[in-house]
Order: structure tokens, then C-alpha cells, then sequence
């Protein structure tokens, strides 16, 4: 269970950013990382946190481990349908070392709890959405 056998159909197709998904380059392959629900409970218990609020809190905080990235690029993997256990993640290389890591995990936690998407304002608007709206008139 160390990743390659469920880690093809997520590696194979790309991420639907509406749906939350990233893609990363981890070890060589661009693979797909989503926080599901499933992978967000997971979360909670890894960190002993008690609900969504107080796992969103504590990123917040911007203080993180080694061993909570792995936790979380490993529960992102999971939660876009690869089969990796947390060991096979540590062991993995990405471009940029540590600070690689830690934009995955920034980029994976953004999509998750709604910072606003690369083509996306603070309202949370689309550019595109946005331009329809001005052409109708609408705010």
C-alpha cells in the first residue's frame, strides 16, 4: 500500500478547483490532493482537534510541523483517491524541499476553507462570473 496502485487515476486526471482539489508535483509525478470531509475527520483526530472550526483555527496559526504537513499532503492524497500511507508521503521529494512542502500544504488548505482561488476577488467571485454581472448590471 505505499501509494503507486491507487495513486494512478489520481495522477492522471487533473483538479477540479471547484471541488477543492490541488495538484502538486510530488516525486516527479503532478498528483491530486483534496481535503474531503473524510480526509478533514481524519485531520481532527490526527491533531486532536474537535470539530472543523478548532482544525481551521489551529492553521490559522501558521505554526506547522514536519510531521503535520505529512499529515495533511498525505490525507490530500487520500482524499482525491490515492492509496498512501502517511510513510510513503515522508519519504517523497518536491521541488523547493521544506518550502515546497509548505506551499502544497498552504495551496491544499486555501482550496479547502475558501481563501479566494487564483481567479477569484475577496467576494469570492469568479473574474468571469464578475464580468457577466457587470454587463447585467448587477452588483
Amino acid at each position: 500500500m505505499g501509494g503507486k496502485q491507487g495513486s494512478a487515476a489520481a495522477a492522471g486526471r487533473r483538479a477540479n478547483h471547484h471541488r477543492g482539489e490541488i495538484e502538486a508535483w510530488l516525486d516527479g509525478e503532478r498528483r491530486v490532493l483534496c481535503l474531503t470531509l473524510g480526509a478533514l475527520a481524519e485531520l481532527e483526530s490526527a491533531f486532536g482537534e474537535t470539530d472543523l472550526l478548532a482544525l481551521a483555527e489551529r492553521f490559522e496559526q501558521g505554526r506547522m510541523s514536519a510531521g503535520d504537513a505529512i499529515r495533511i499532503i498525505a490525507a490530500g492524497l487520500r482524499g482525491a483517491g490515492s492509496d498512501v500511507r502517511d510513510e510513503a508521503v515522508a519519504a517523497m521529494q518536491v521541488e523547493g524541499g521544506a518550502a515546497g512542502y509548505v506551499a502544497i500544504v498552504a495551496r491544499l488548505l486555501e482550496a479547502t476553507f475558501g481563501a479566494p482561488g487564483p481567479q477569484e476577488g475577496a467576494d469570492g467571485v469568479g473574474a468571469g462570473e464578475r464580468g457577466a454581472r457587470e454587463r447585467r448590471g448587477a452588483p
